[in-house]
């Protein structure tokens, strides 16, 4: 018996759950905002079904609680990168289609099929190998499949140039049906650039080419968040990611009123000291107190996924007002200066990422602005959050 023949056995490492928490420490996920996320995409799709993209862990937010809530929403499909993450939905009560666009399968065709996940294939013998399955008897036919073409990203894809051998071949296998045909855009994100436009007229060549050689793929589709704010792209399907939890794909760029963050980081204050001037604070020393300054302990780090380039430059939320991060960010706690923000207490609630609204007045920390401040995206920001820190679901 083959690899691709045995049921493969996949595990995966265990987040930490609520109810086994001990640390305040916590991600909040408000699953109301996914629901009006998922409203507002429906409306900038102008028609075309939505296939919520809920790569690495639904991008930290916890991909099962996600995709349960999104489901009953009535979104149309989910697409993953790993075949792992296709089971863990399965797994979860998940019945939409879900499409796996990694491109990796190694010996799990024949899982991949028996699950009713559909694979993204972009070399001939992908292909190949689900059409030898069906011919075996090992798995039922035809094996639905979406091909991608390469437009512009030189990451995974059928060239422009390898097409039309593809195509002809693929025509001639009865056992797999091309039911989409796909493509990811590059620069949809960069406003200024052409890019996009060039990749489209190139997808379109593609789409021609295809039903010139007998392919007629049911779903085309390209956009991703960005393509789809911008309404460029929006074909038979979307592929909205980082939009559906109300964060903007535009670096740098808060979502606006019509978008939900959905995630909220919080922690508490688990020890505070007076500290006099010229005291030097955590490793390295790398902060001095200037003044007599009070200084609170977080209970959280950079091993719970809060960038160690935040230290000595971002903030968090403490009574409603920013304290500024003193010294450096350590594994499992941070310094923060509430000298300034008053009756500051031990278990006083601090907020990373999100709103706080408190004594002191109102303020929101986005992903956006934890991404500028360290150099990076709002993606890697939400994704970086640990899974030692649980996700708790909460209803508005």
């Amino acid at each position: 018996m083959t690899v691709s023949e045995r049921e493969v056995r996949v595990l995966r490492p265990r987040r930490a759950a609520p109810a086994d928490a001990v640390r305040p420490t916590r991600a909040e996920v408000n699953l109301g905002a996914l629901r009006a996320n998922l409203r507002t995409l429906r409306r900038y799709a102008d028609g075309a079904a939505v296939w919520a993209v809920l790569k690495a862990d639904g991008y930290g937010h916890g991909a099962p609680a996600v995709a349960r809530t999104l489901e009953r929403a009535g979104v149309n499909g989910f697409c993953v990168a790993l075949f792992e993450e296709g089971v863990e939905l399965r797994d979860a009560g998940i019945r939409v289609p879900i499409l796996v666009m990694g491109g990796y399968y190694g010996g799990v065709h024949r899982e991949m099929a028996l699950r009713g996940m559909v694979p993204v294939v972009y070399d001939l013998a992908q292909v190949e190998e689900f059409a030898r399955l069906v011919r075996s008897g090992v798995i039922e036919g035809p094996v639905r499949v979406h091909l991608k073409v390469d437009t512009g990203m030189a990451r995974l894809g059928v060239t422009m140039r390898e097409l039309p051998q593809i195509v002809t071949s693929i025509a001639q296998l009865k056992e797999v049906r091309v039911e989409g045909l796909m493509s990811h855009f590059a620069s949809a994100d960069l406003l200024e650039s052409t890019d996009t436009e060039r990749q489209l007229a190139l997808f379109e060549e593609a789409r021609a080419l295809l039903r010139r050689g007998g392919v007629e793929p049911a779903l085309c589709h390209v956009a991703n968040s960005a393509g789809v704010l911008r309404k460029v792209g929006t074909l038979d399907a979307v592929r909205p990611g980082i939009a559906l939890f109300g964060v903007s794909p535009f670096a740098h760029t808060d979502s606006g009123p019509q978008f939900q963050q959905a995630m909220r980081v919080r922690t508490e204050i688990i020890a505070i000291r007076d500290v006099p001037a010229g005291e030097r604070i955590g490793y390295g020393g790398s902060y001095t107190t200037t003044a007599p300054s009070v200084i609170a302990t977080v209970a959280m780090g950079y091993a719970d996924g809060l960038p160690r380039a935040l230290s000595n430059r971002g903030h968090m939320l403490v009574r409603g007002r920013r304290a500024p991060i003193v010294g450096a960010v350590s594994m499992d706690m941070t310094m923060l200066d509430v000298t300034t923000i008053g009756r500051v207490s031990v278990r006083d609630e601090v907020v990373v990422l999100g709103a706080q609204e408190g004594p002191q007045g109102r303020d929101f920390i986005s992903a956006a602005e934890v991404a500028a401040h360290v150099g990076t995206i709002a993606y890697e920001v939400l994704t970086s959050i640990s899974r030692r820190v649980p996700r708790f679901y909460r209803e508005p």
